[in-house]
């Protein structure tokens, strides 16, 4: 099979690094202890999401909730591809799943049927199974070009970074934590396609890019010019091997369009599978409102991150804000910083053909911190790089890309030398474990709190939207954003006279249907007042 696949993709075989020969000499990973305690360490994480009871309280637990009981609703159907949710909008419907990614509440949905969990739960879970995967993903992805050492303190410092926590505890985004998983898978990948061309690597790229498409179609906006860069420059350094720039164009050129053929395409095969989602979701979005997404508080001009906020330790529960006085906080995280910055000191004239890589996740860091400050302000207003950058719509969102860069590079500082001994531990290596998970363990800490809704149901789900009315959309063609309905008053009566609250499925009162000879069938439509009109 891989002679087959070498066969396939052109006979190219780049000269690689010592370092980076070594570590493709690694034991797979699930023969690798210091992957599986990686995993372990995770444990200080997760273990928020295992106290009793649930955040209700964070940005978007609630959300998330509601979102997995309508999908739940909907599988239930026959609707194994949910895209309009019929009870959104209090009962008017709503595409949802037909603009939001939809691959967290998937998993969400086989936790909830297979294992039997309840929603919270099963929402919970995801969200630990999000940070095991992101450090696993990271692991991977470092392990295979710095080594193990280099690999552990990557991937606990992404996990462990200030950013991620936020969008887990606080923001309580499911998509976007799930998409923490994809983007080191993304980076691998196209690397790994680059330099050792295979049908697998392409595979791998296909895979972790519809992968981060249909979790979060907001954060592969952000990532993809940064997957973009990367493999341009990896197919620029490792196309030819060190000496060859003297050869011709011609052949230059050959080499790197040869260098391309297999990213490029993981790249259109990922967009391929996921089409089943993007392809509705561009055609069908002139349907659907979305101003109300960009206005109000959704407006970027109110939520800059100014330039002490990136350093200042404050850390609380709410909503970002206009102005500095946030009670959330942006700080990038000091451990990561100093090993970031300890990292390319120590190990940037050891890196040879690597210093590319890592001078261009750098510059992507910096670039991505930047234009969620103040002083970026001027470019969100351009016309074209304005309509790109307010994807975002808040644009500390695009911490997203620093968070990646910052965890890959903080994993230099033990950056192997060719044929060094890895096999065990460390004492500056466990020293920077400690570090990393003391330095934010203050962080780790969710606002358990009583639903203001009620236990979750169709009632629940329309005083939810009530209270959330930001999050209530609507087709293009409504002029006026529905408040209430007269659904939404059944489903309340309901609860209140003690009874079960089942979905309504028909307006029409099919136990008294009469038939007339001139005018035809005669039925009843029972609305939720008890008043009845003749058809």
């Amino acid at each position: 099979m891989q002679s087959e696949s070498r066969a396939f993709l052109g006979e190219w075989n780049p000269t690689l690094p010592q370092s980076q020969q070594a570590a493709a000499d690694e034991p797979a990973l699930w023969r690798d202890s210091l992957f599986w305690l990686t995993l372990l360490l995770t444990a200080f994480a997760v273990a928020p999401f295992m106290l009793p009871g649930y955040f209700w309280g964070a940005n978007d637990a609630r959300h998330h909730v509601y979102f997995l009981f309508e999908f739940n609703r909907l599988v239930e159907d026959g609707i194994w591809w949910p895209r309009w949710s019929p009870d959104f909008a209090f009962g008017y419907g709503y595409p949802f799943f037909n603009i939001y990614g939809p691959f967290s509440h998937f998993v969400a949905e086989l936790l909830l049927r297979f294992l039997g969990l309840g929603y919270t739960a099963a929402v919970e879970m995801v969200f630990g199974l999000s940070i095991v995967g992101s450090a696993a993903a990271m692991y991977g992805f470092v392990r295979s070009w710095a080594g193990r050492h280099a690999a552990i303190s990557a991937a606990l410092v992404y996990v462990y970074l200030p950013y991620h926590l936020l969008n887990l505890y606080v923001r309580a985004n499911l998509a976007e934590s799930m998409a923490f998983v994809w983007l080191p898978l993304c980076l691998w990948a196209v690397r790994q396609a680059v330099i050792r061309p295979s049908v697998w690597a392409v595979i791998g790229c296909a895979v972790s890019y519809a992968g981060l498409m249909l979790t979060s179609n907001l954060v592969i906006v952000l990532f993809t010019p940064l997957l973009a860069l990367y493999t341009l420059v990896l197919i620029g350094v490792y196309a030819l091997p060190p000496g060859a720039l003297r050869s011709t164009v011609g052949r230059r050129l050959l080499a790197w369009l040869r260098a391309a053929l297999a990213p490029g395409l993981g790249i259109l095969a990922g967009l391929g599978l996921s089409a089943i989602f993007w392809l509705p979701m561009l055609l069908e979005r002139r349907y659907v409102r979305v101003d109300q997404w960009f206005d109000g508080r959704y407006d970027y001009r109110g939520h800059f991150v100014y330039f002490f906020q990136l350093f200042s330790p404050t850390w609380g529960f709410g909503v970002s804000e206009p102005g500095p006085n946030d009670p959330v906080g942006f700080q990038l995280g000091p451990a990561a910083l100093l090993l970031a910055g300890v990292g390319l000191y120590l190990s940037w004239r050891r890196l040879g053909r690597l210093r590319w890589e890592m001078a261009t996740l750098l510059a992507a860091g910096l670039v991505a911190t930047l234009l969620a400050l103040q002083w970026a302000a001027p470019l969100w207003e351009m016309p074209l790089v304005g309509a790109i950058l307010g994807f975002a719509q808040f644009p500390w969102r695009w911490f997203s890309v620093t968070a990646v860069c910052l965890g890959v590079l903080a994993g230099l500082p033990f950056y192997r030398a060719a044929g060094a001994d890895q096999d065990g531990l460390t004492l500056p290596l466990v020293g920077v474990m400690a570090l990393v998970i003391v330095a934010s363990y203050p962080l780790l800490r969710v606002q358990i709190v009583e639903p203001a809704e009620g236990p979750v149901s169709l009632a629940a789900l329309m005083r939810f939207q009530q209270s959330s009315d930001e999050m209530t959309g609507s087709t293009a063609w409504v002029e006026q954003i529905p408040t209430w309905s007269p659904m939404a008053d059944e489903y309340i009566r309901q609860e209140r006279a003690g009874e079960p609250v089942r979905p309504v499925t028909s307006m029409v009162d099919y136990a008294n249907v009469s038939y007339d000879k001139q005018i035809g069938f005669v039925v009843n439509l029972v609305a939720a007042g008890g008043a009845a009109d003749r058809l």
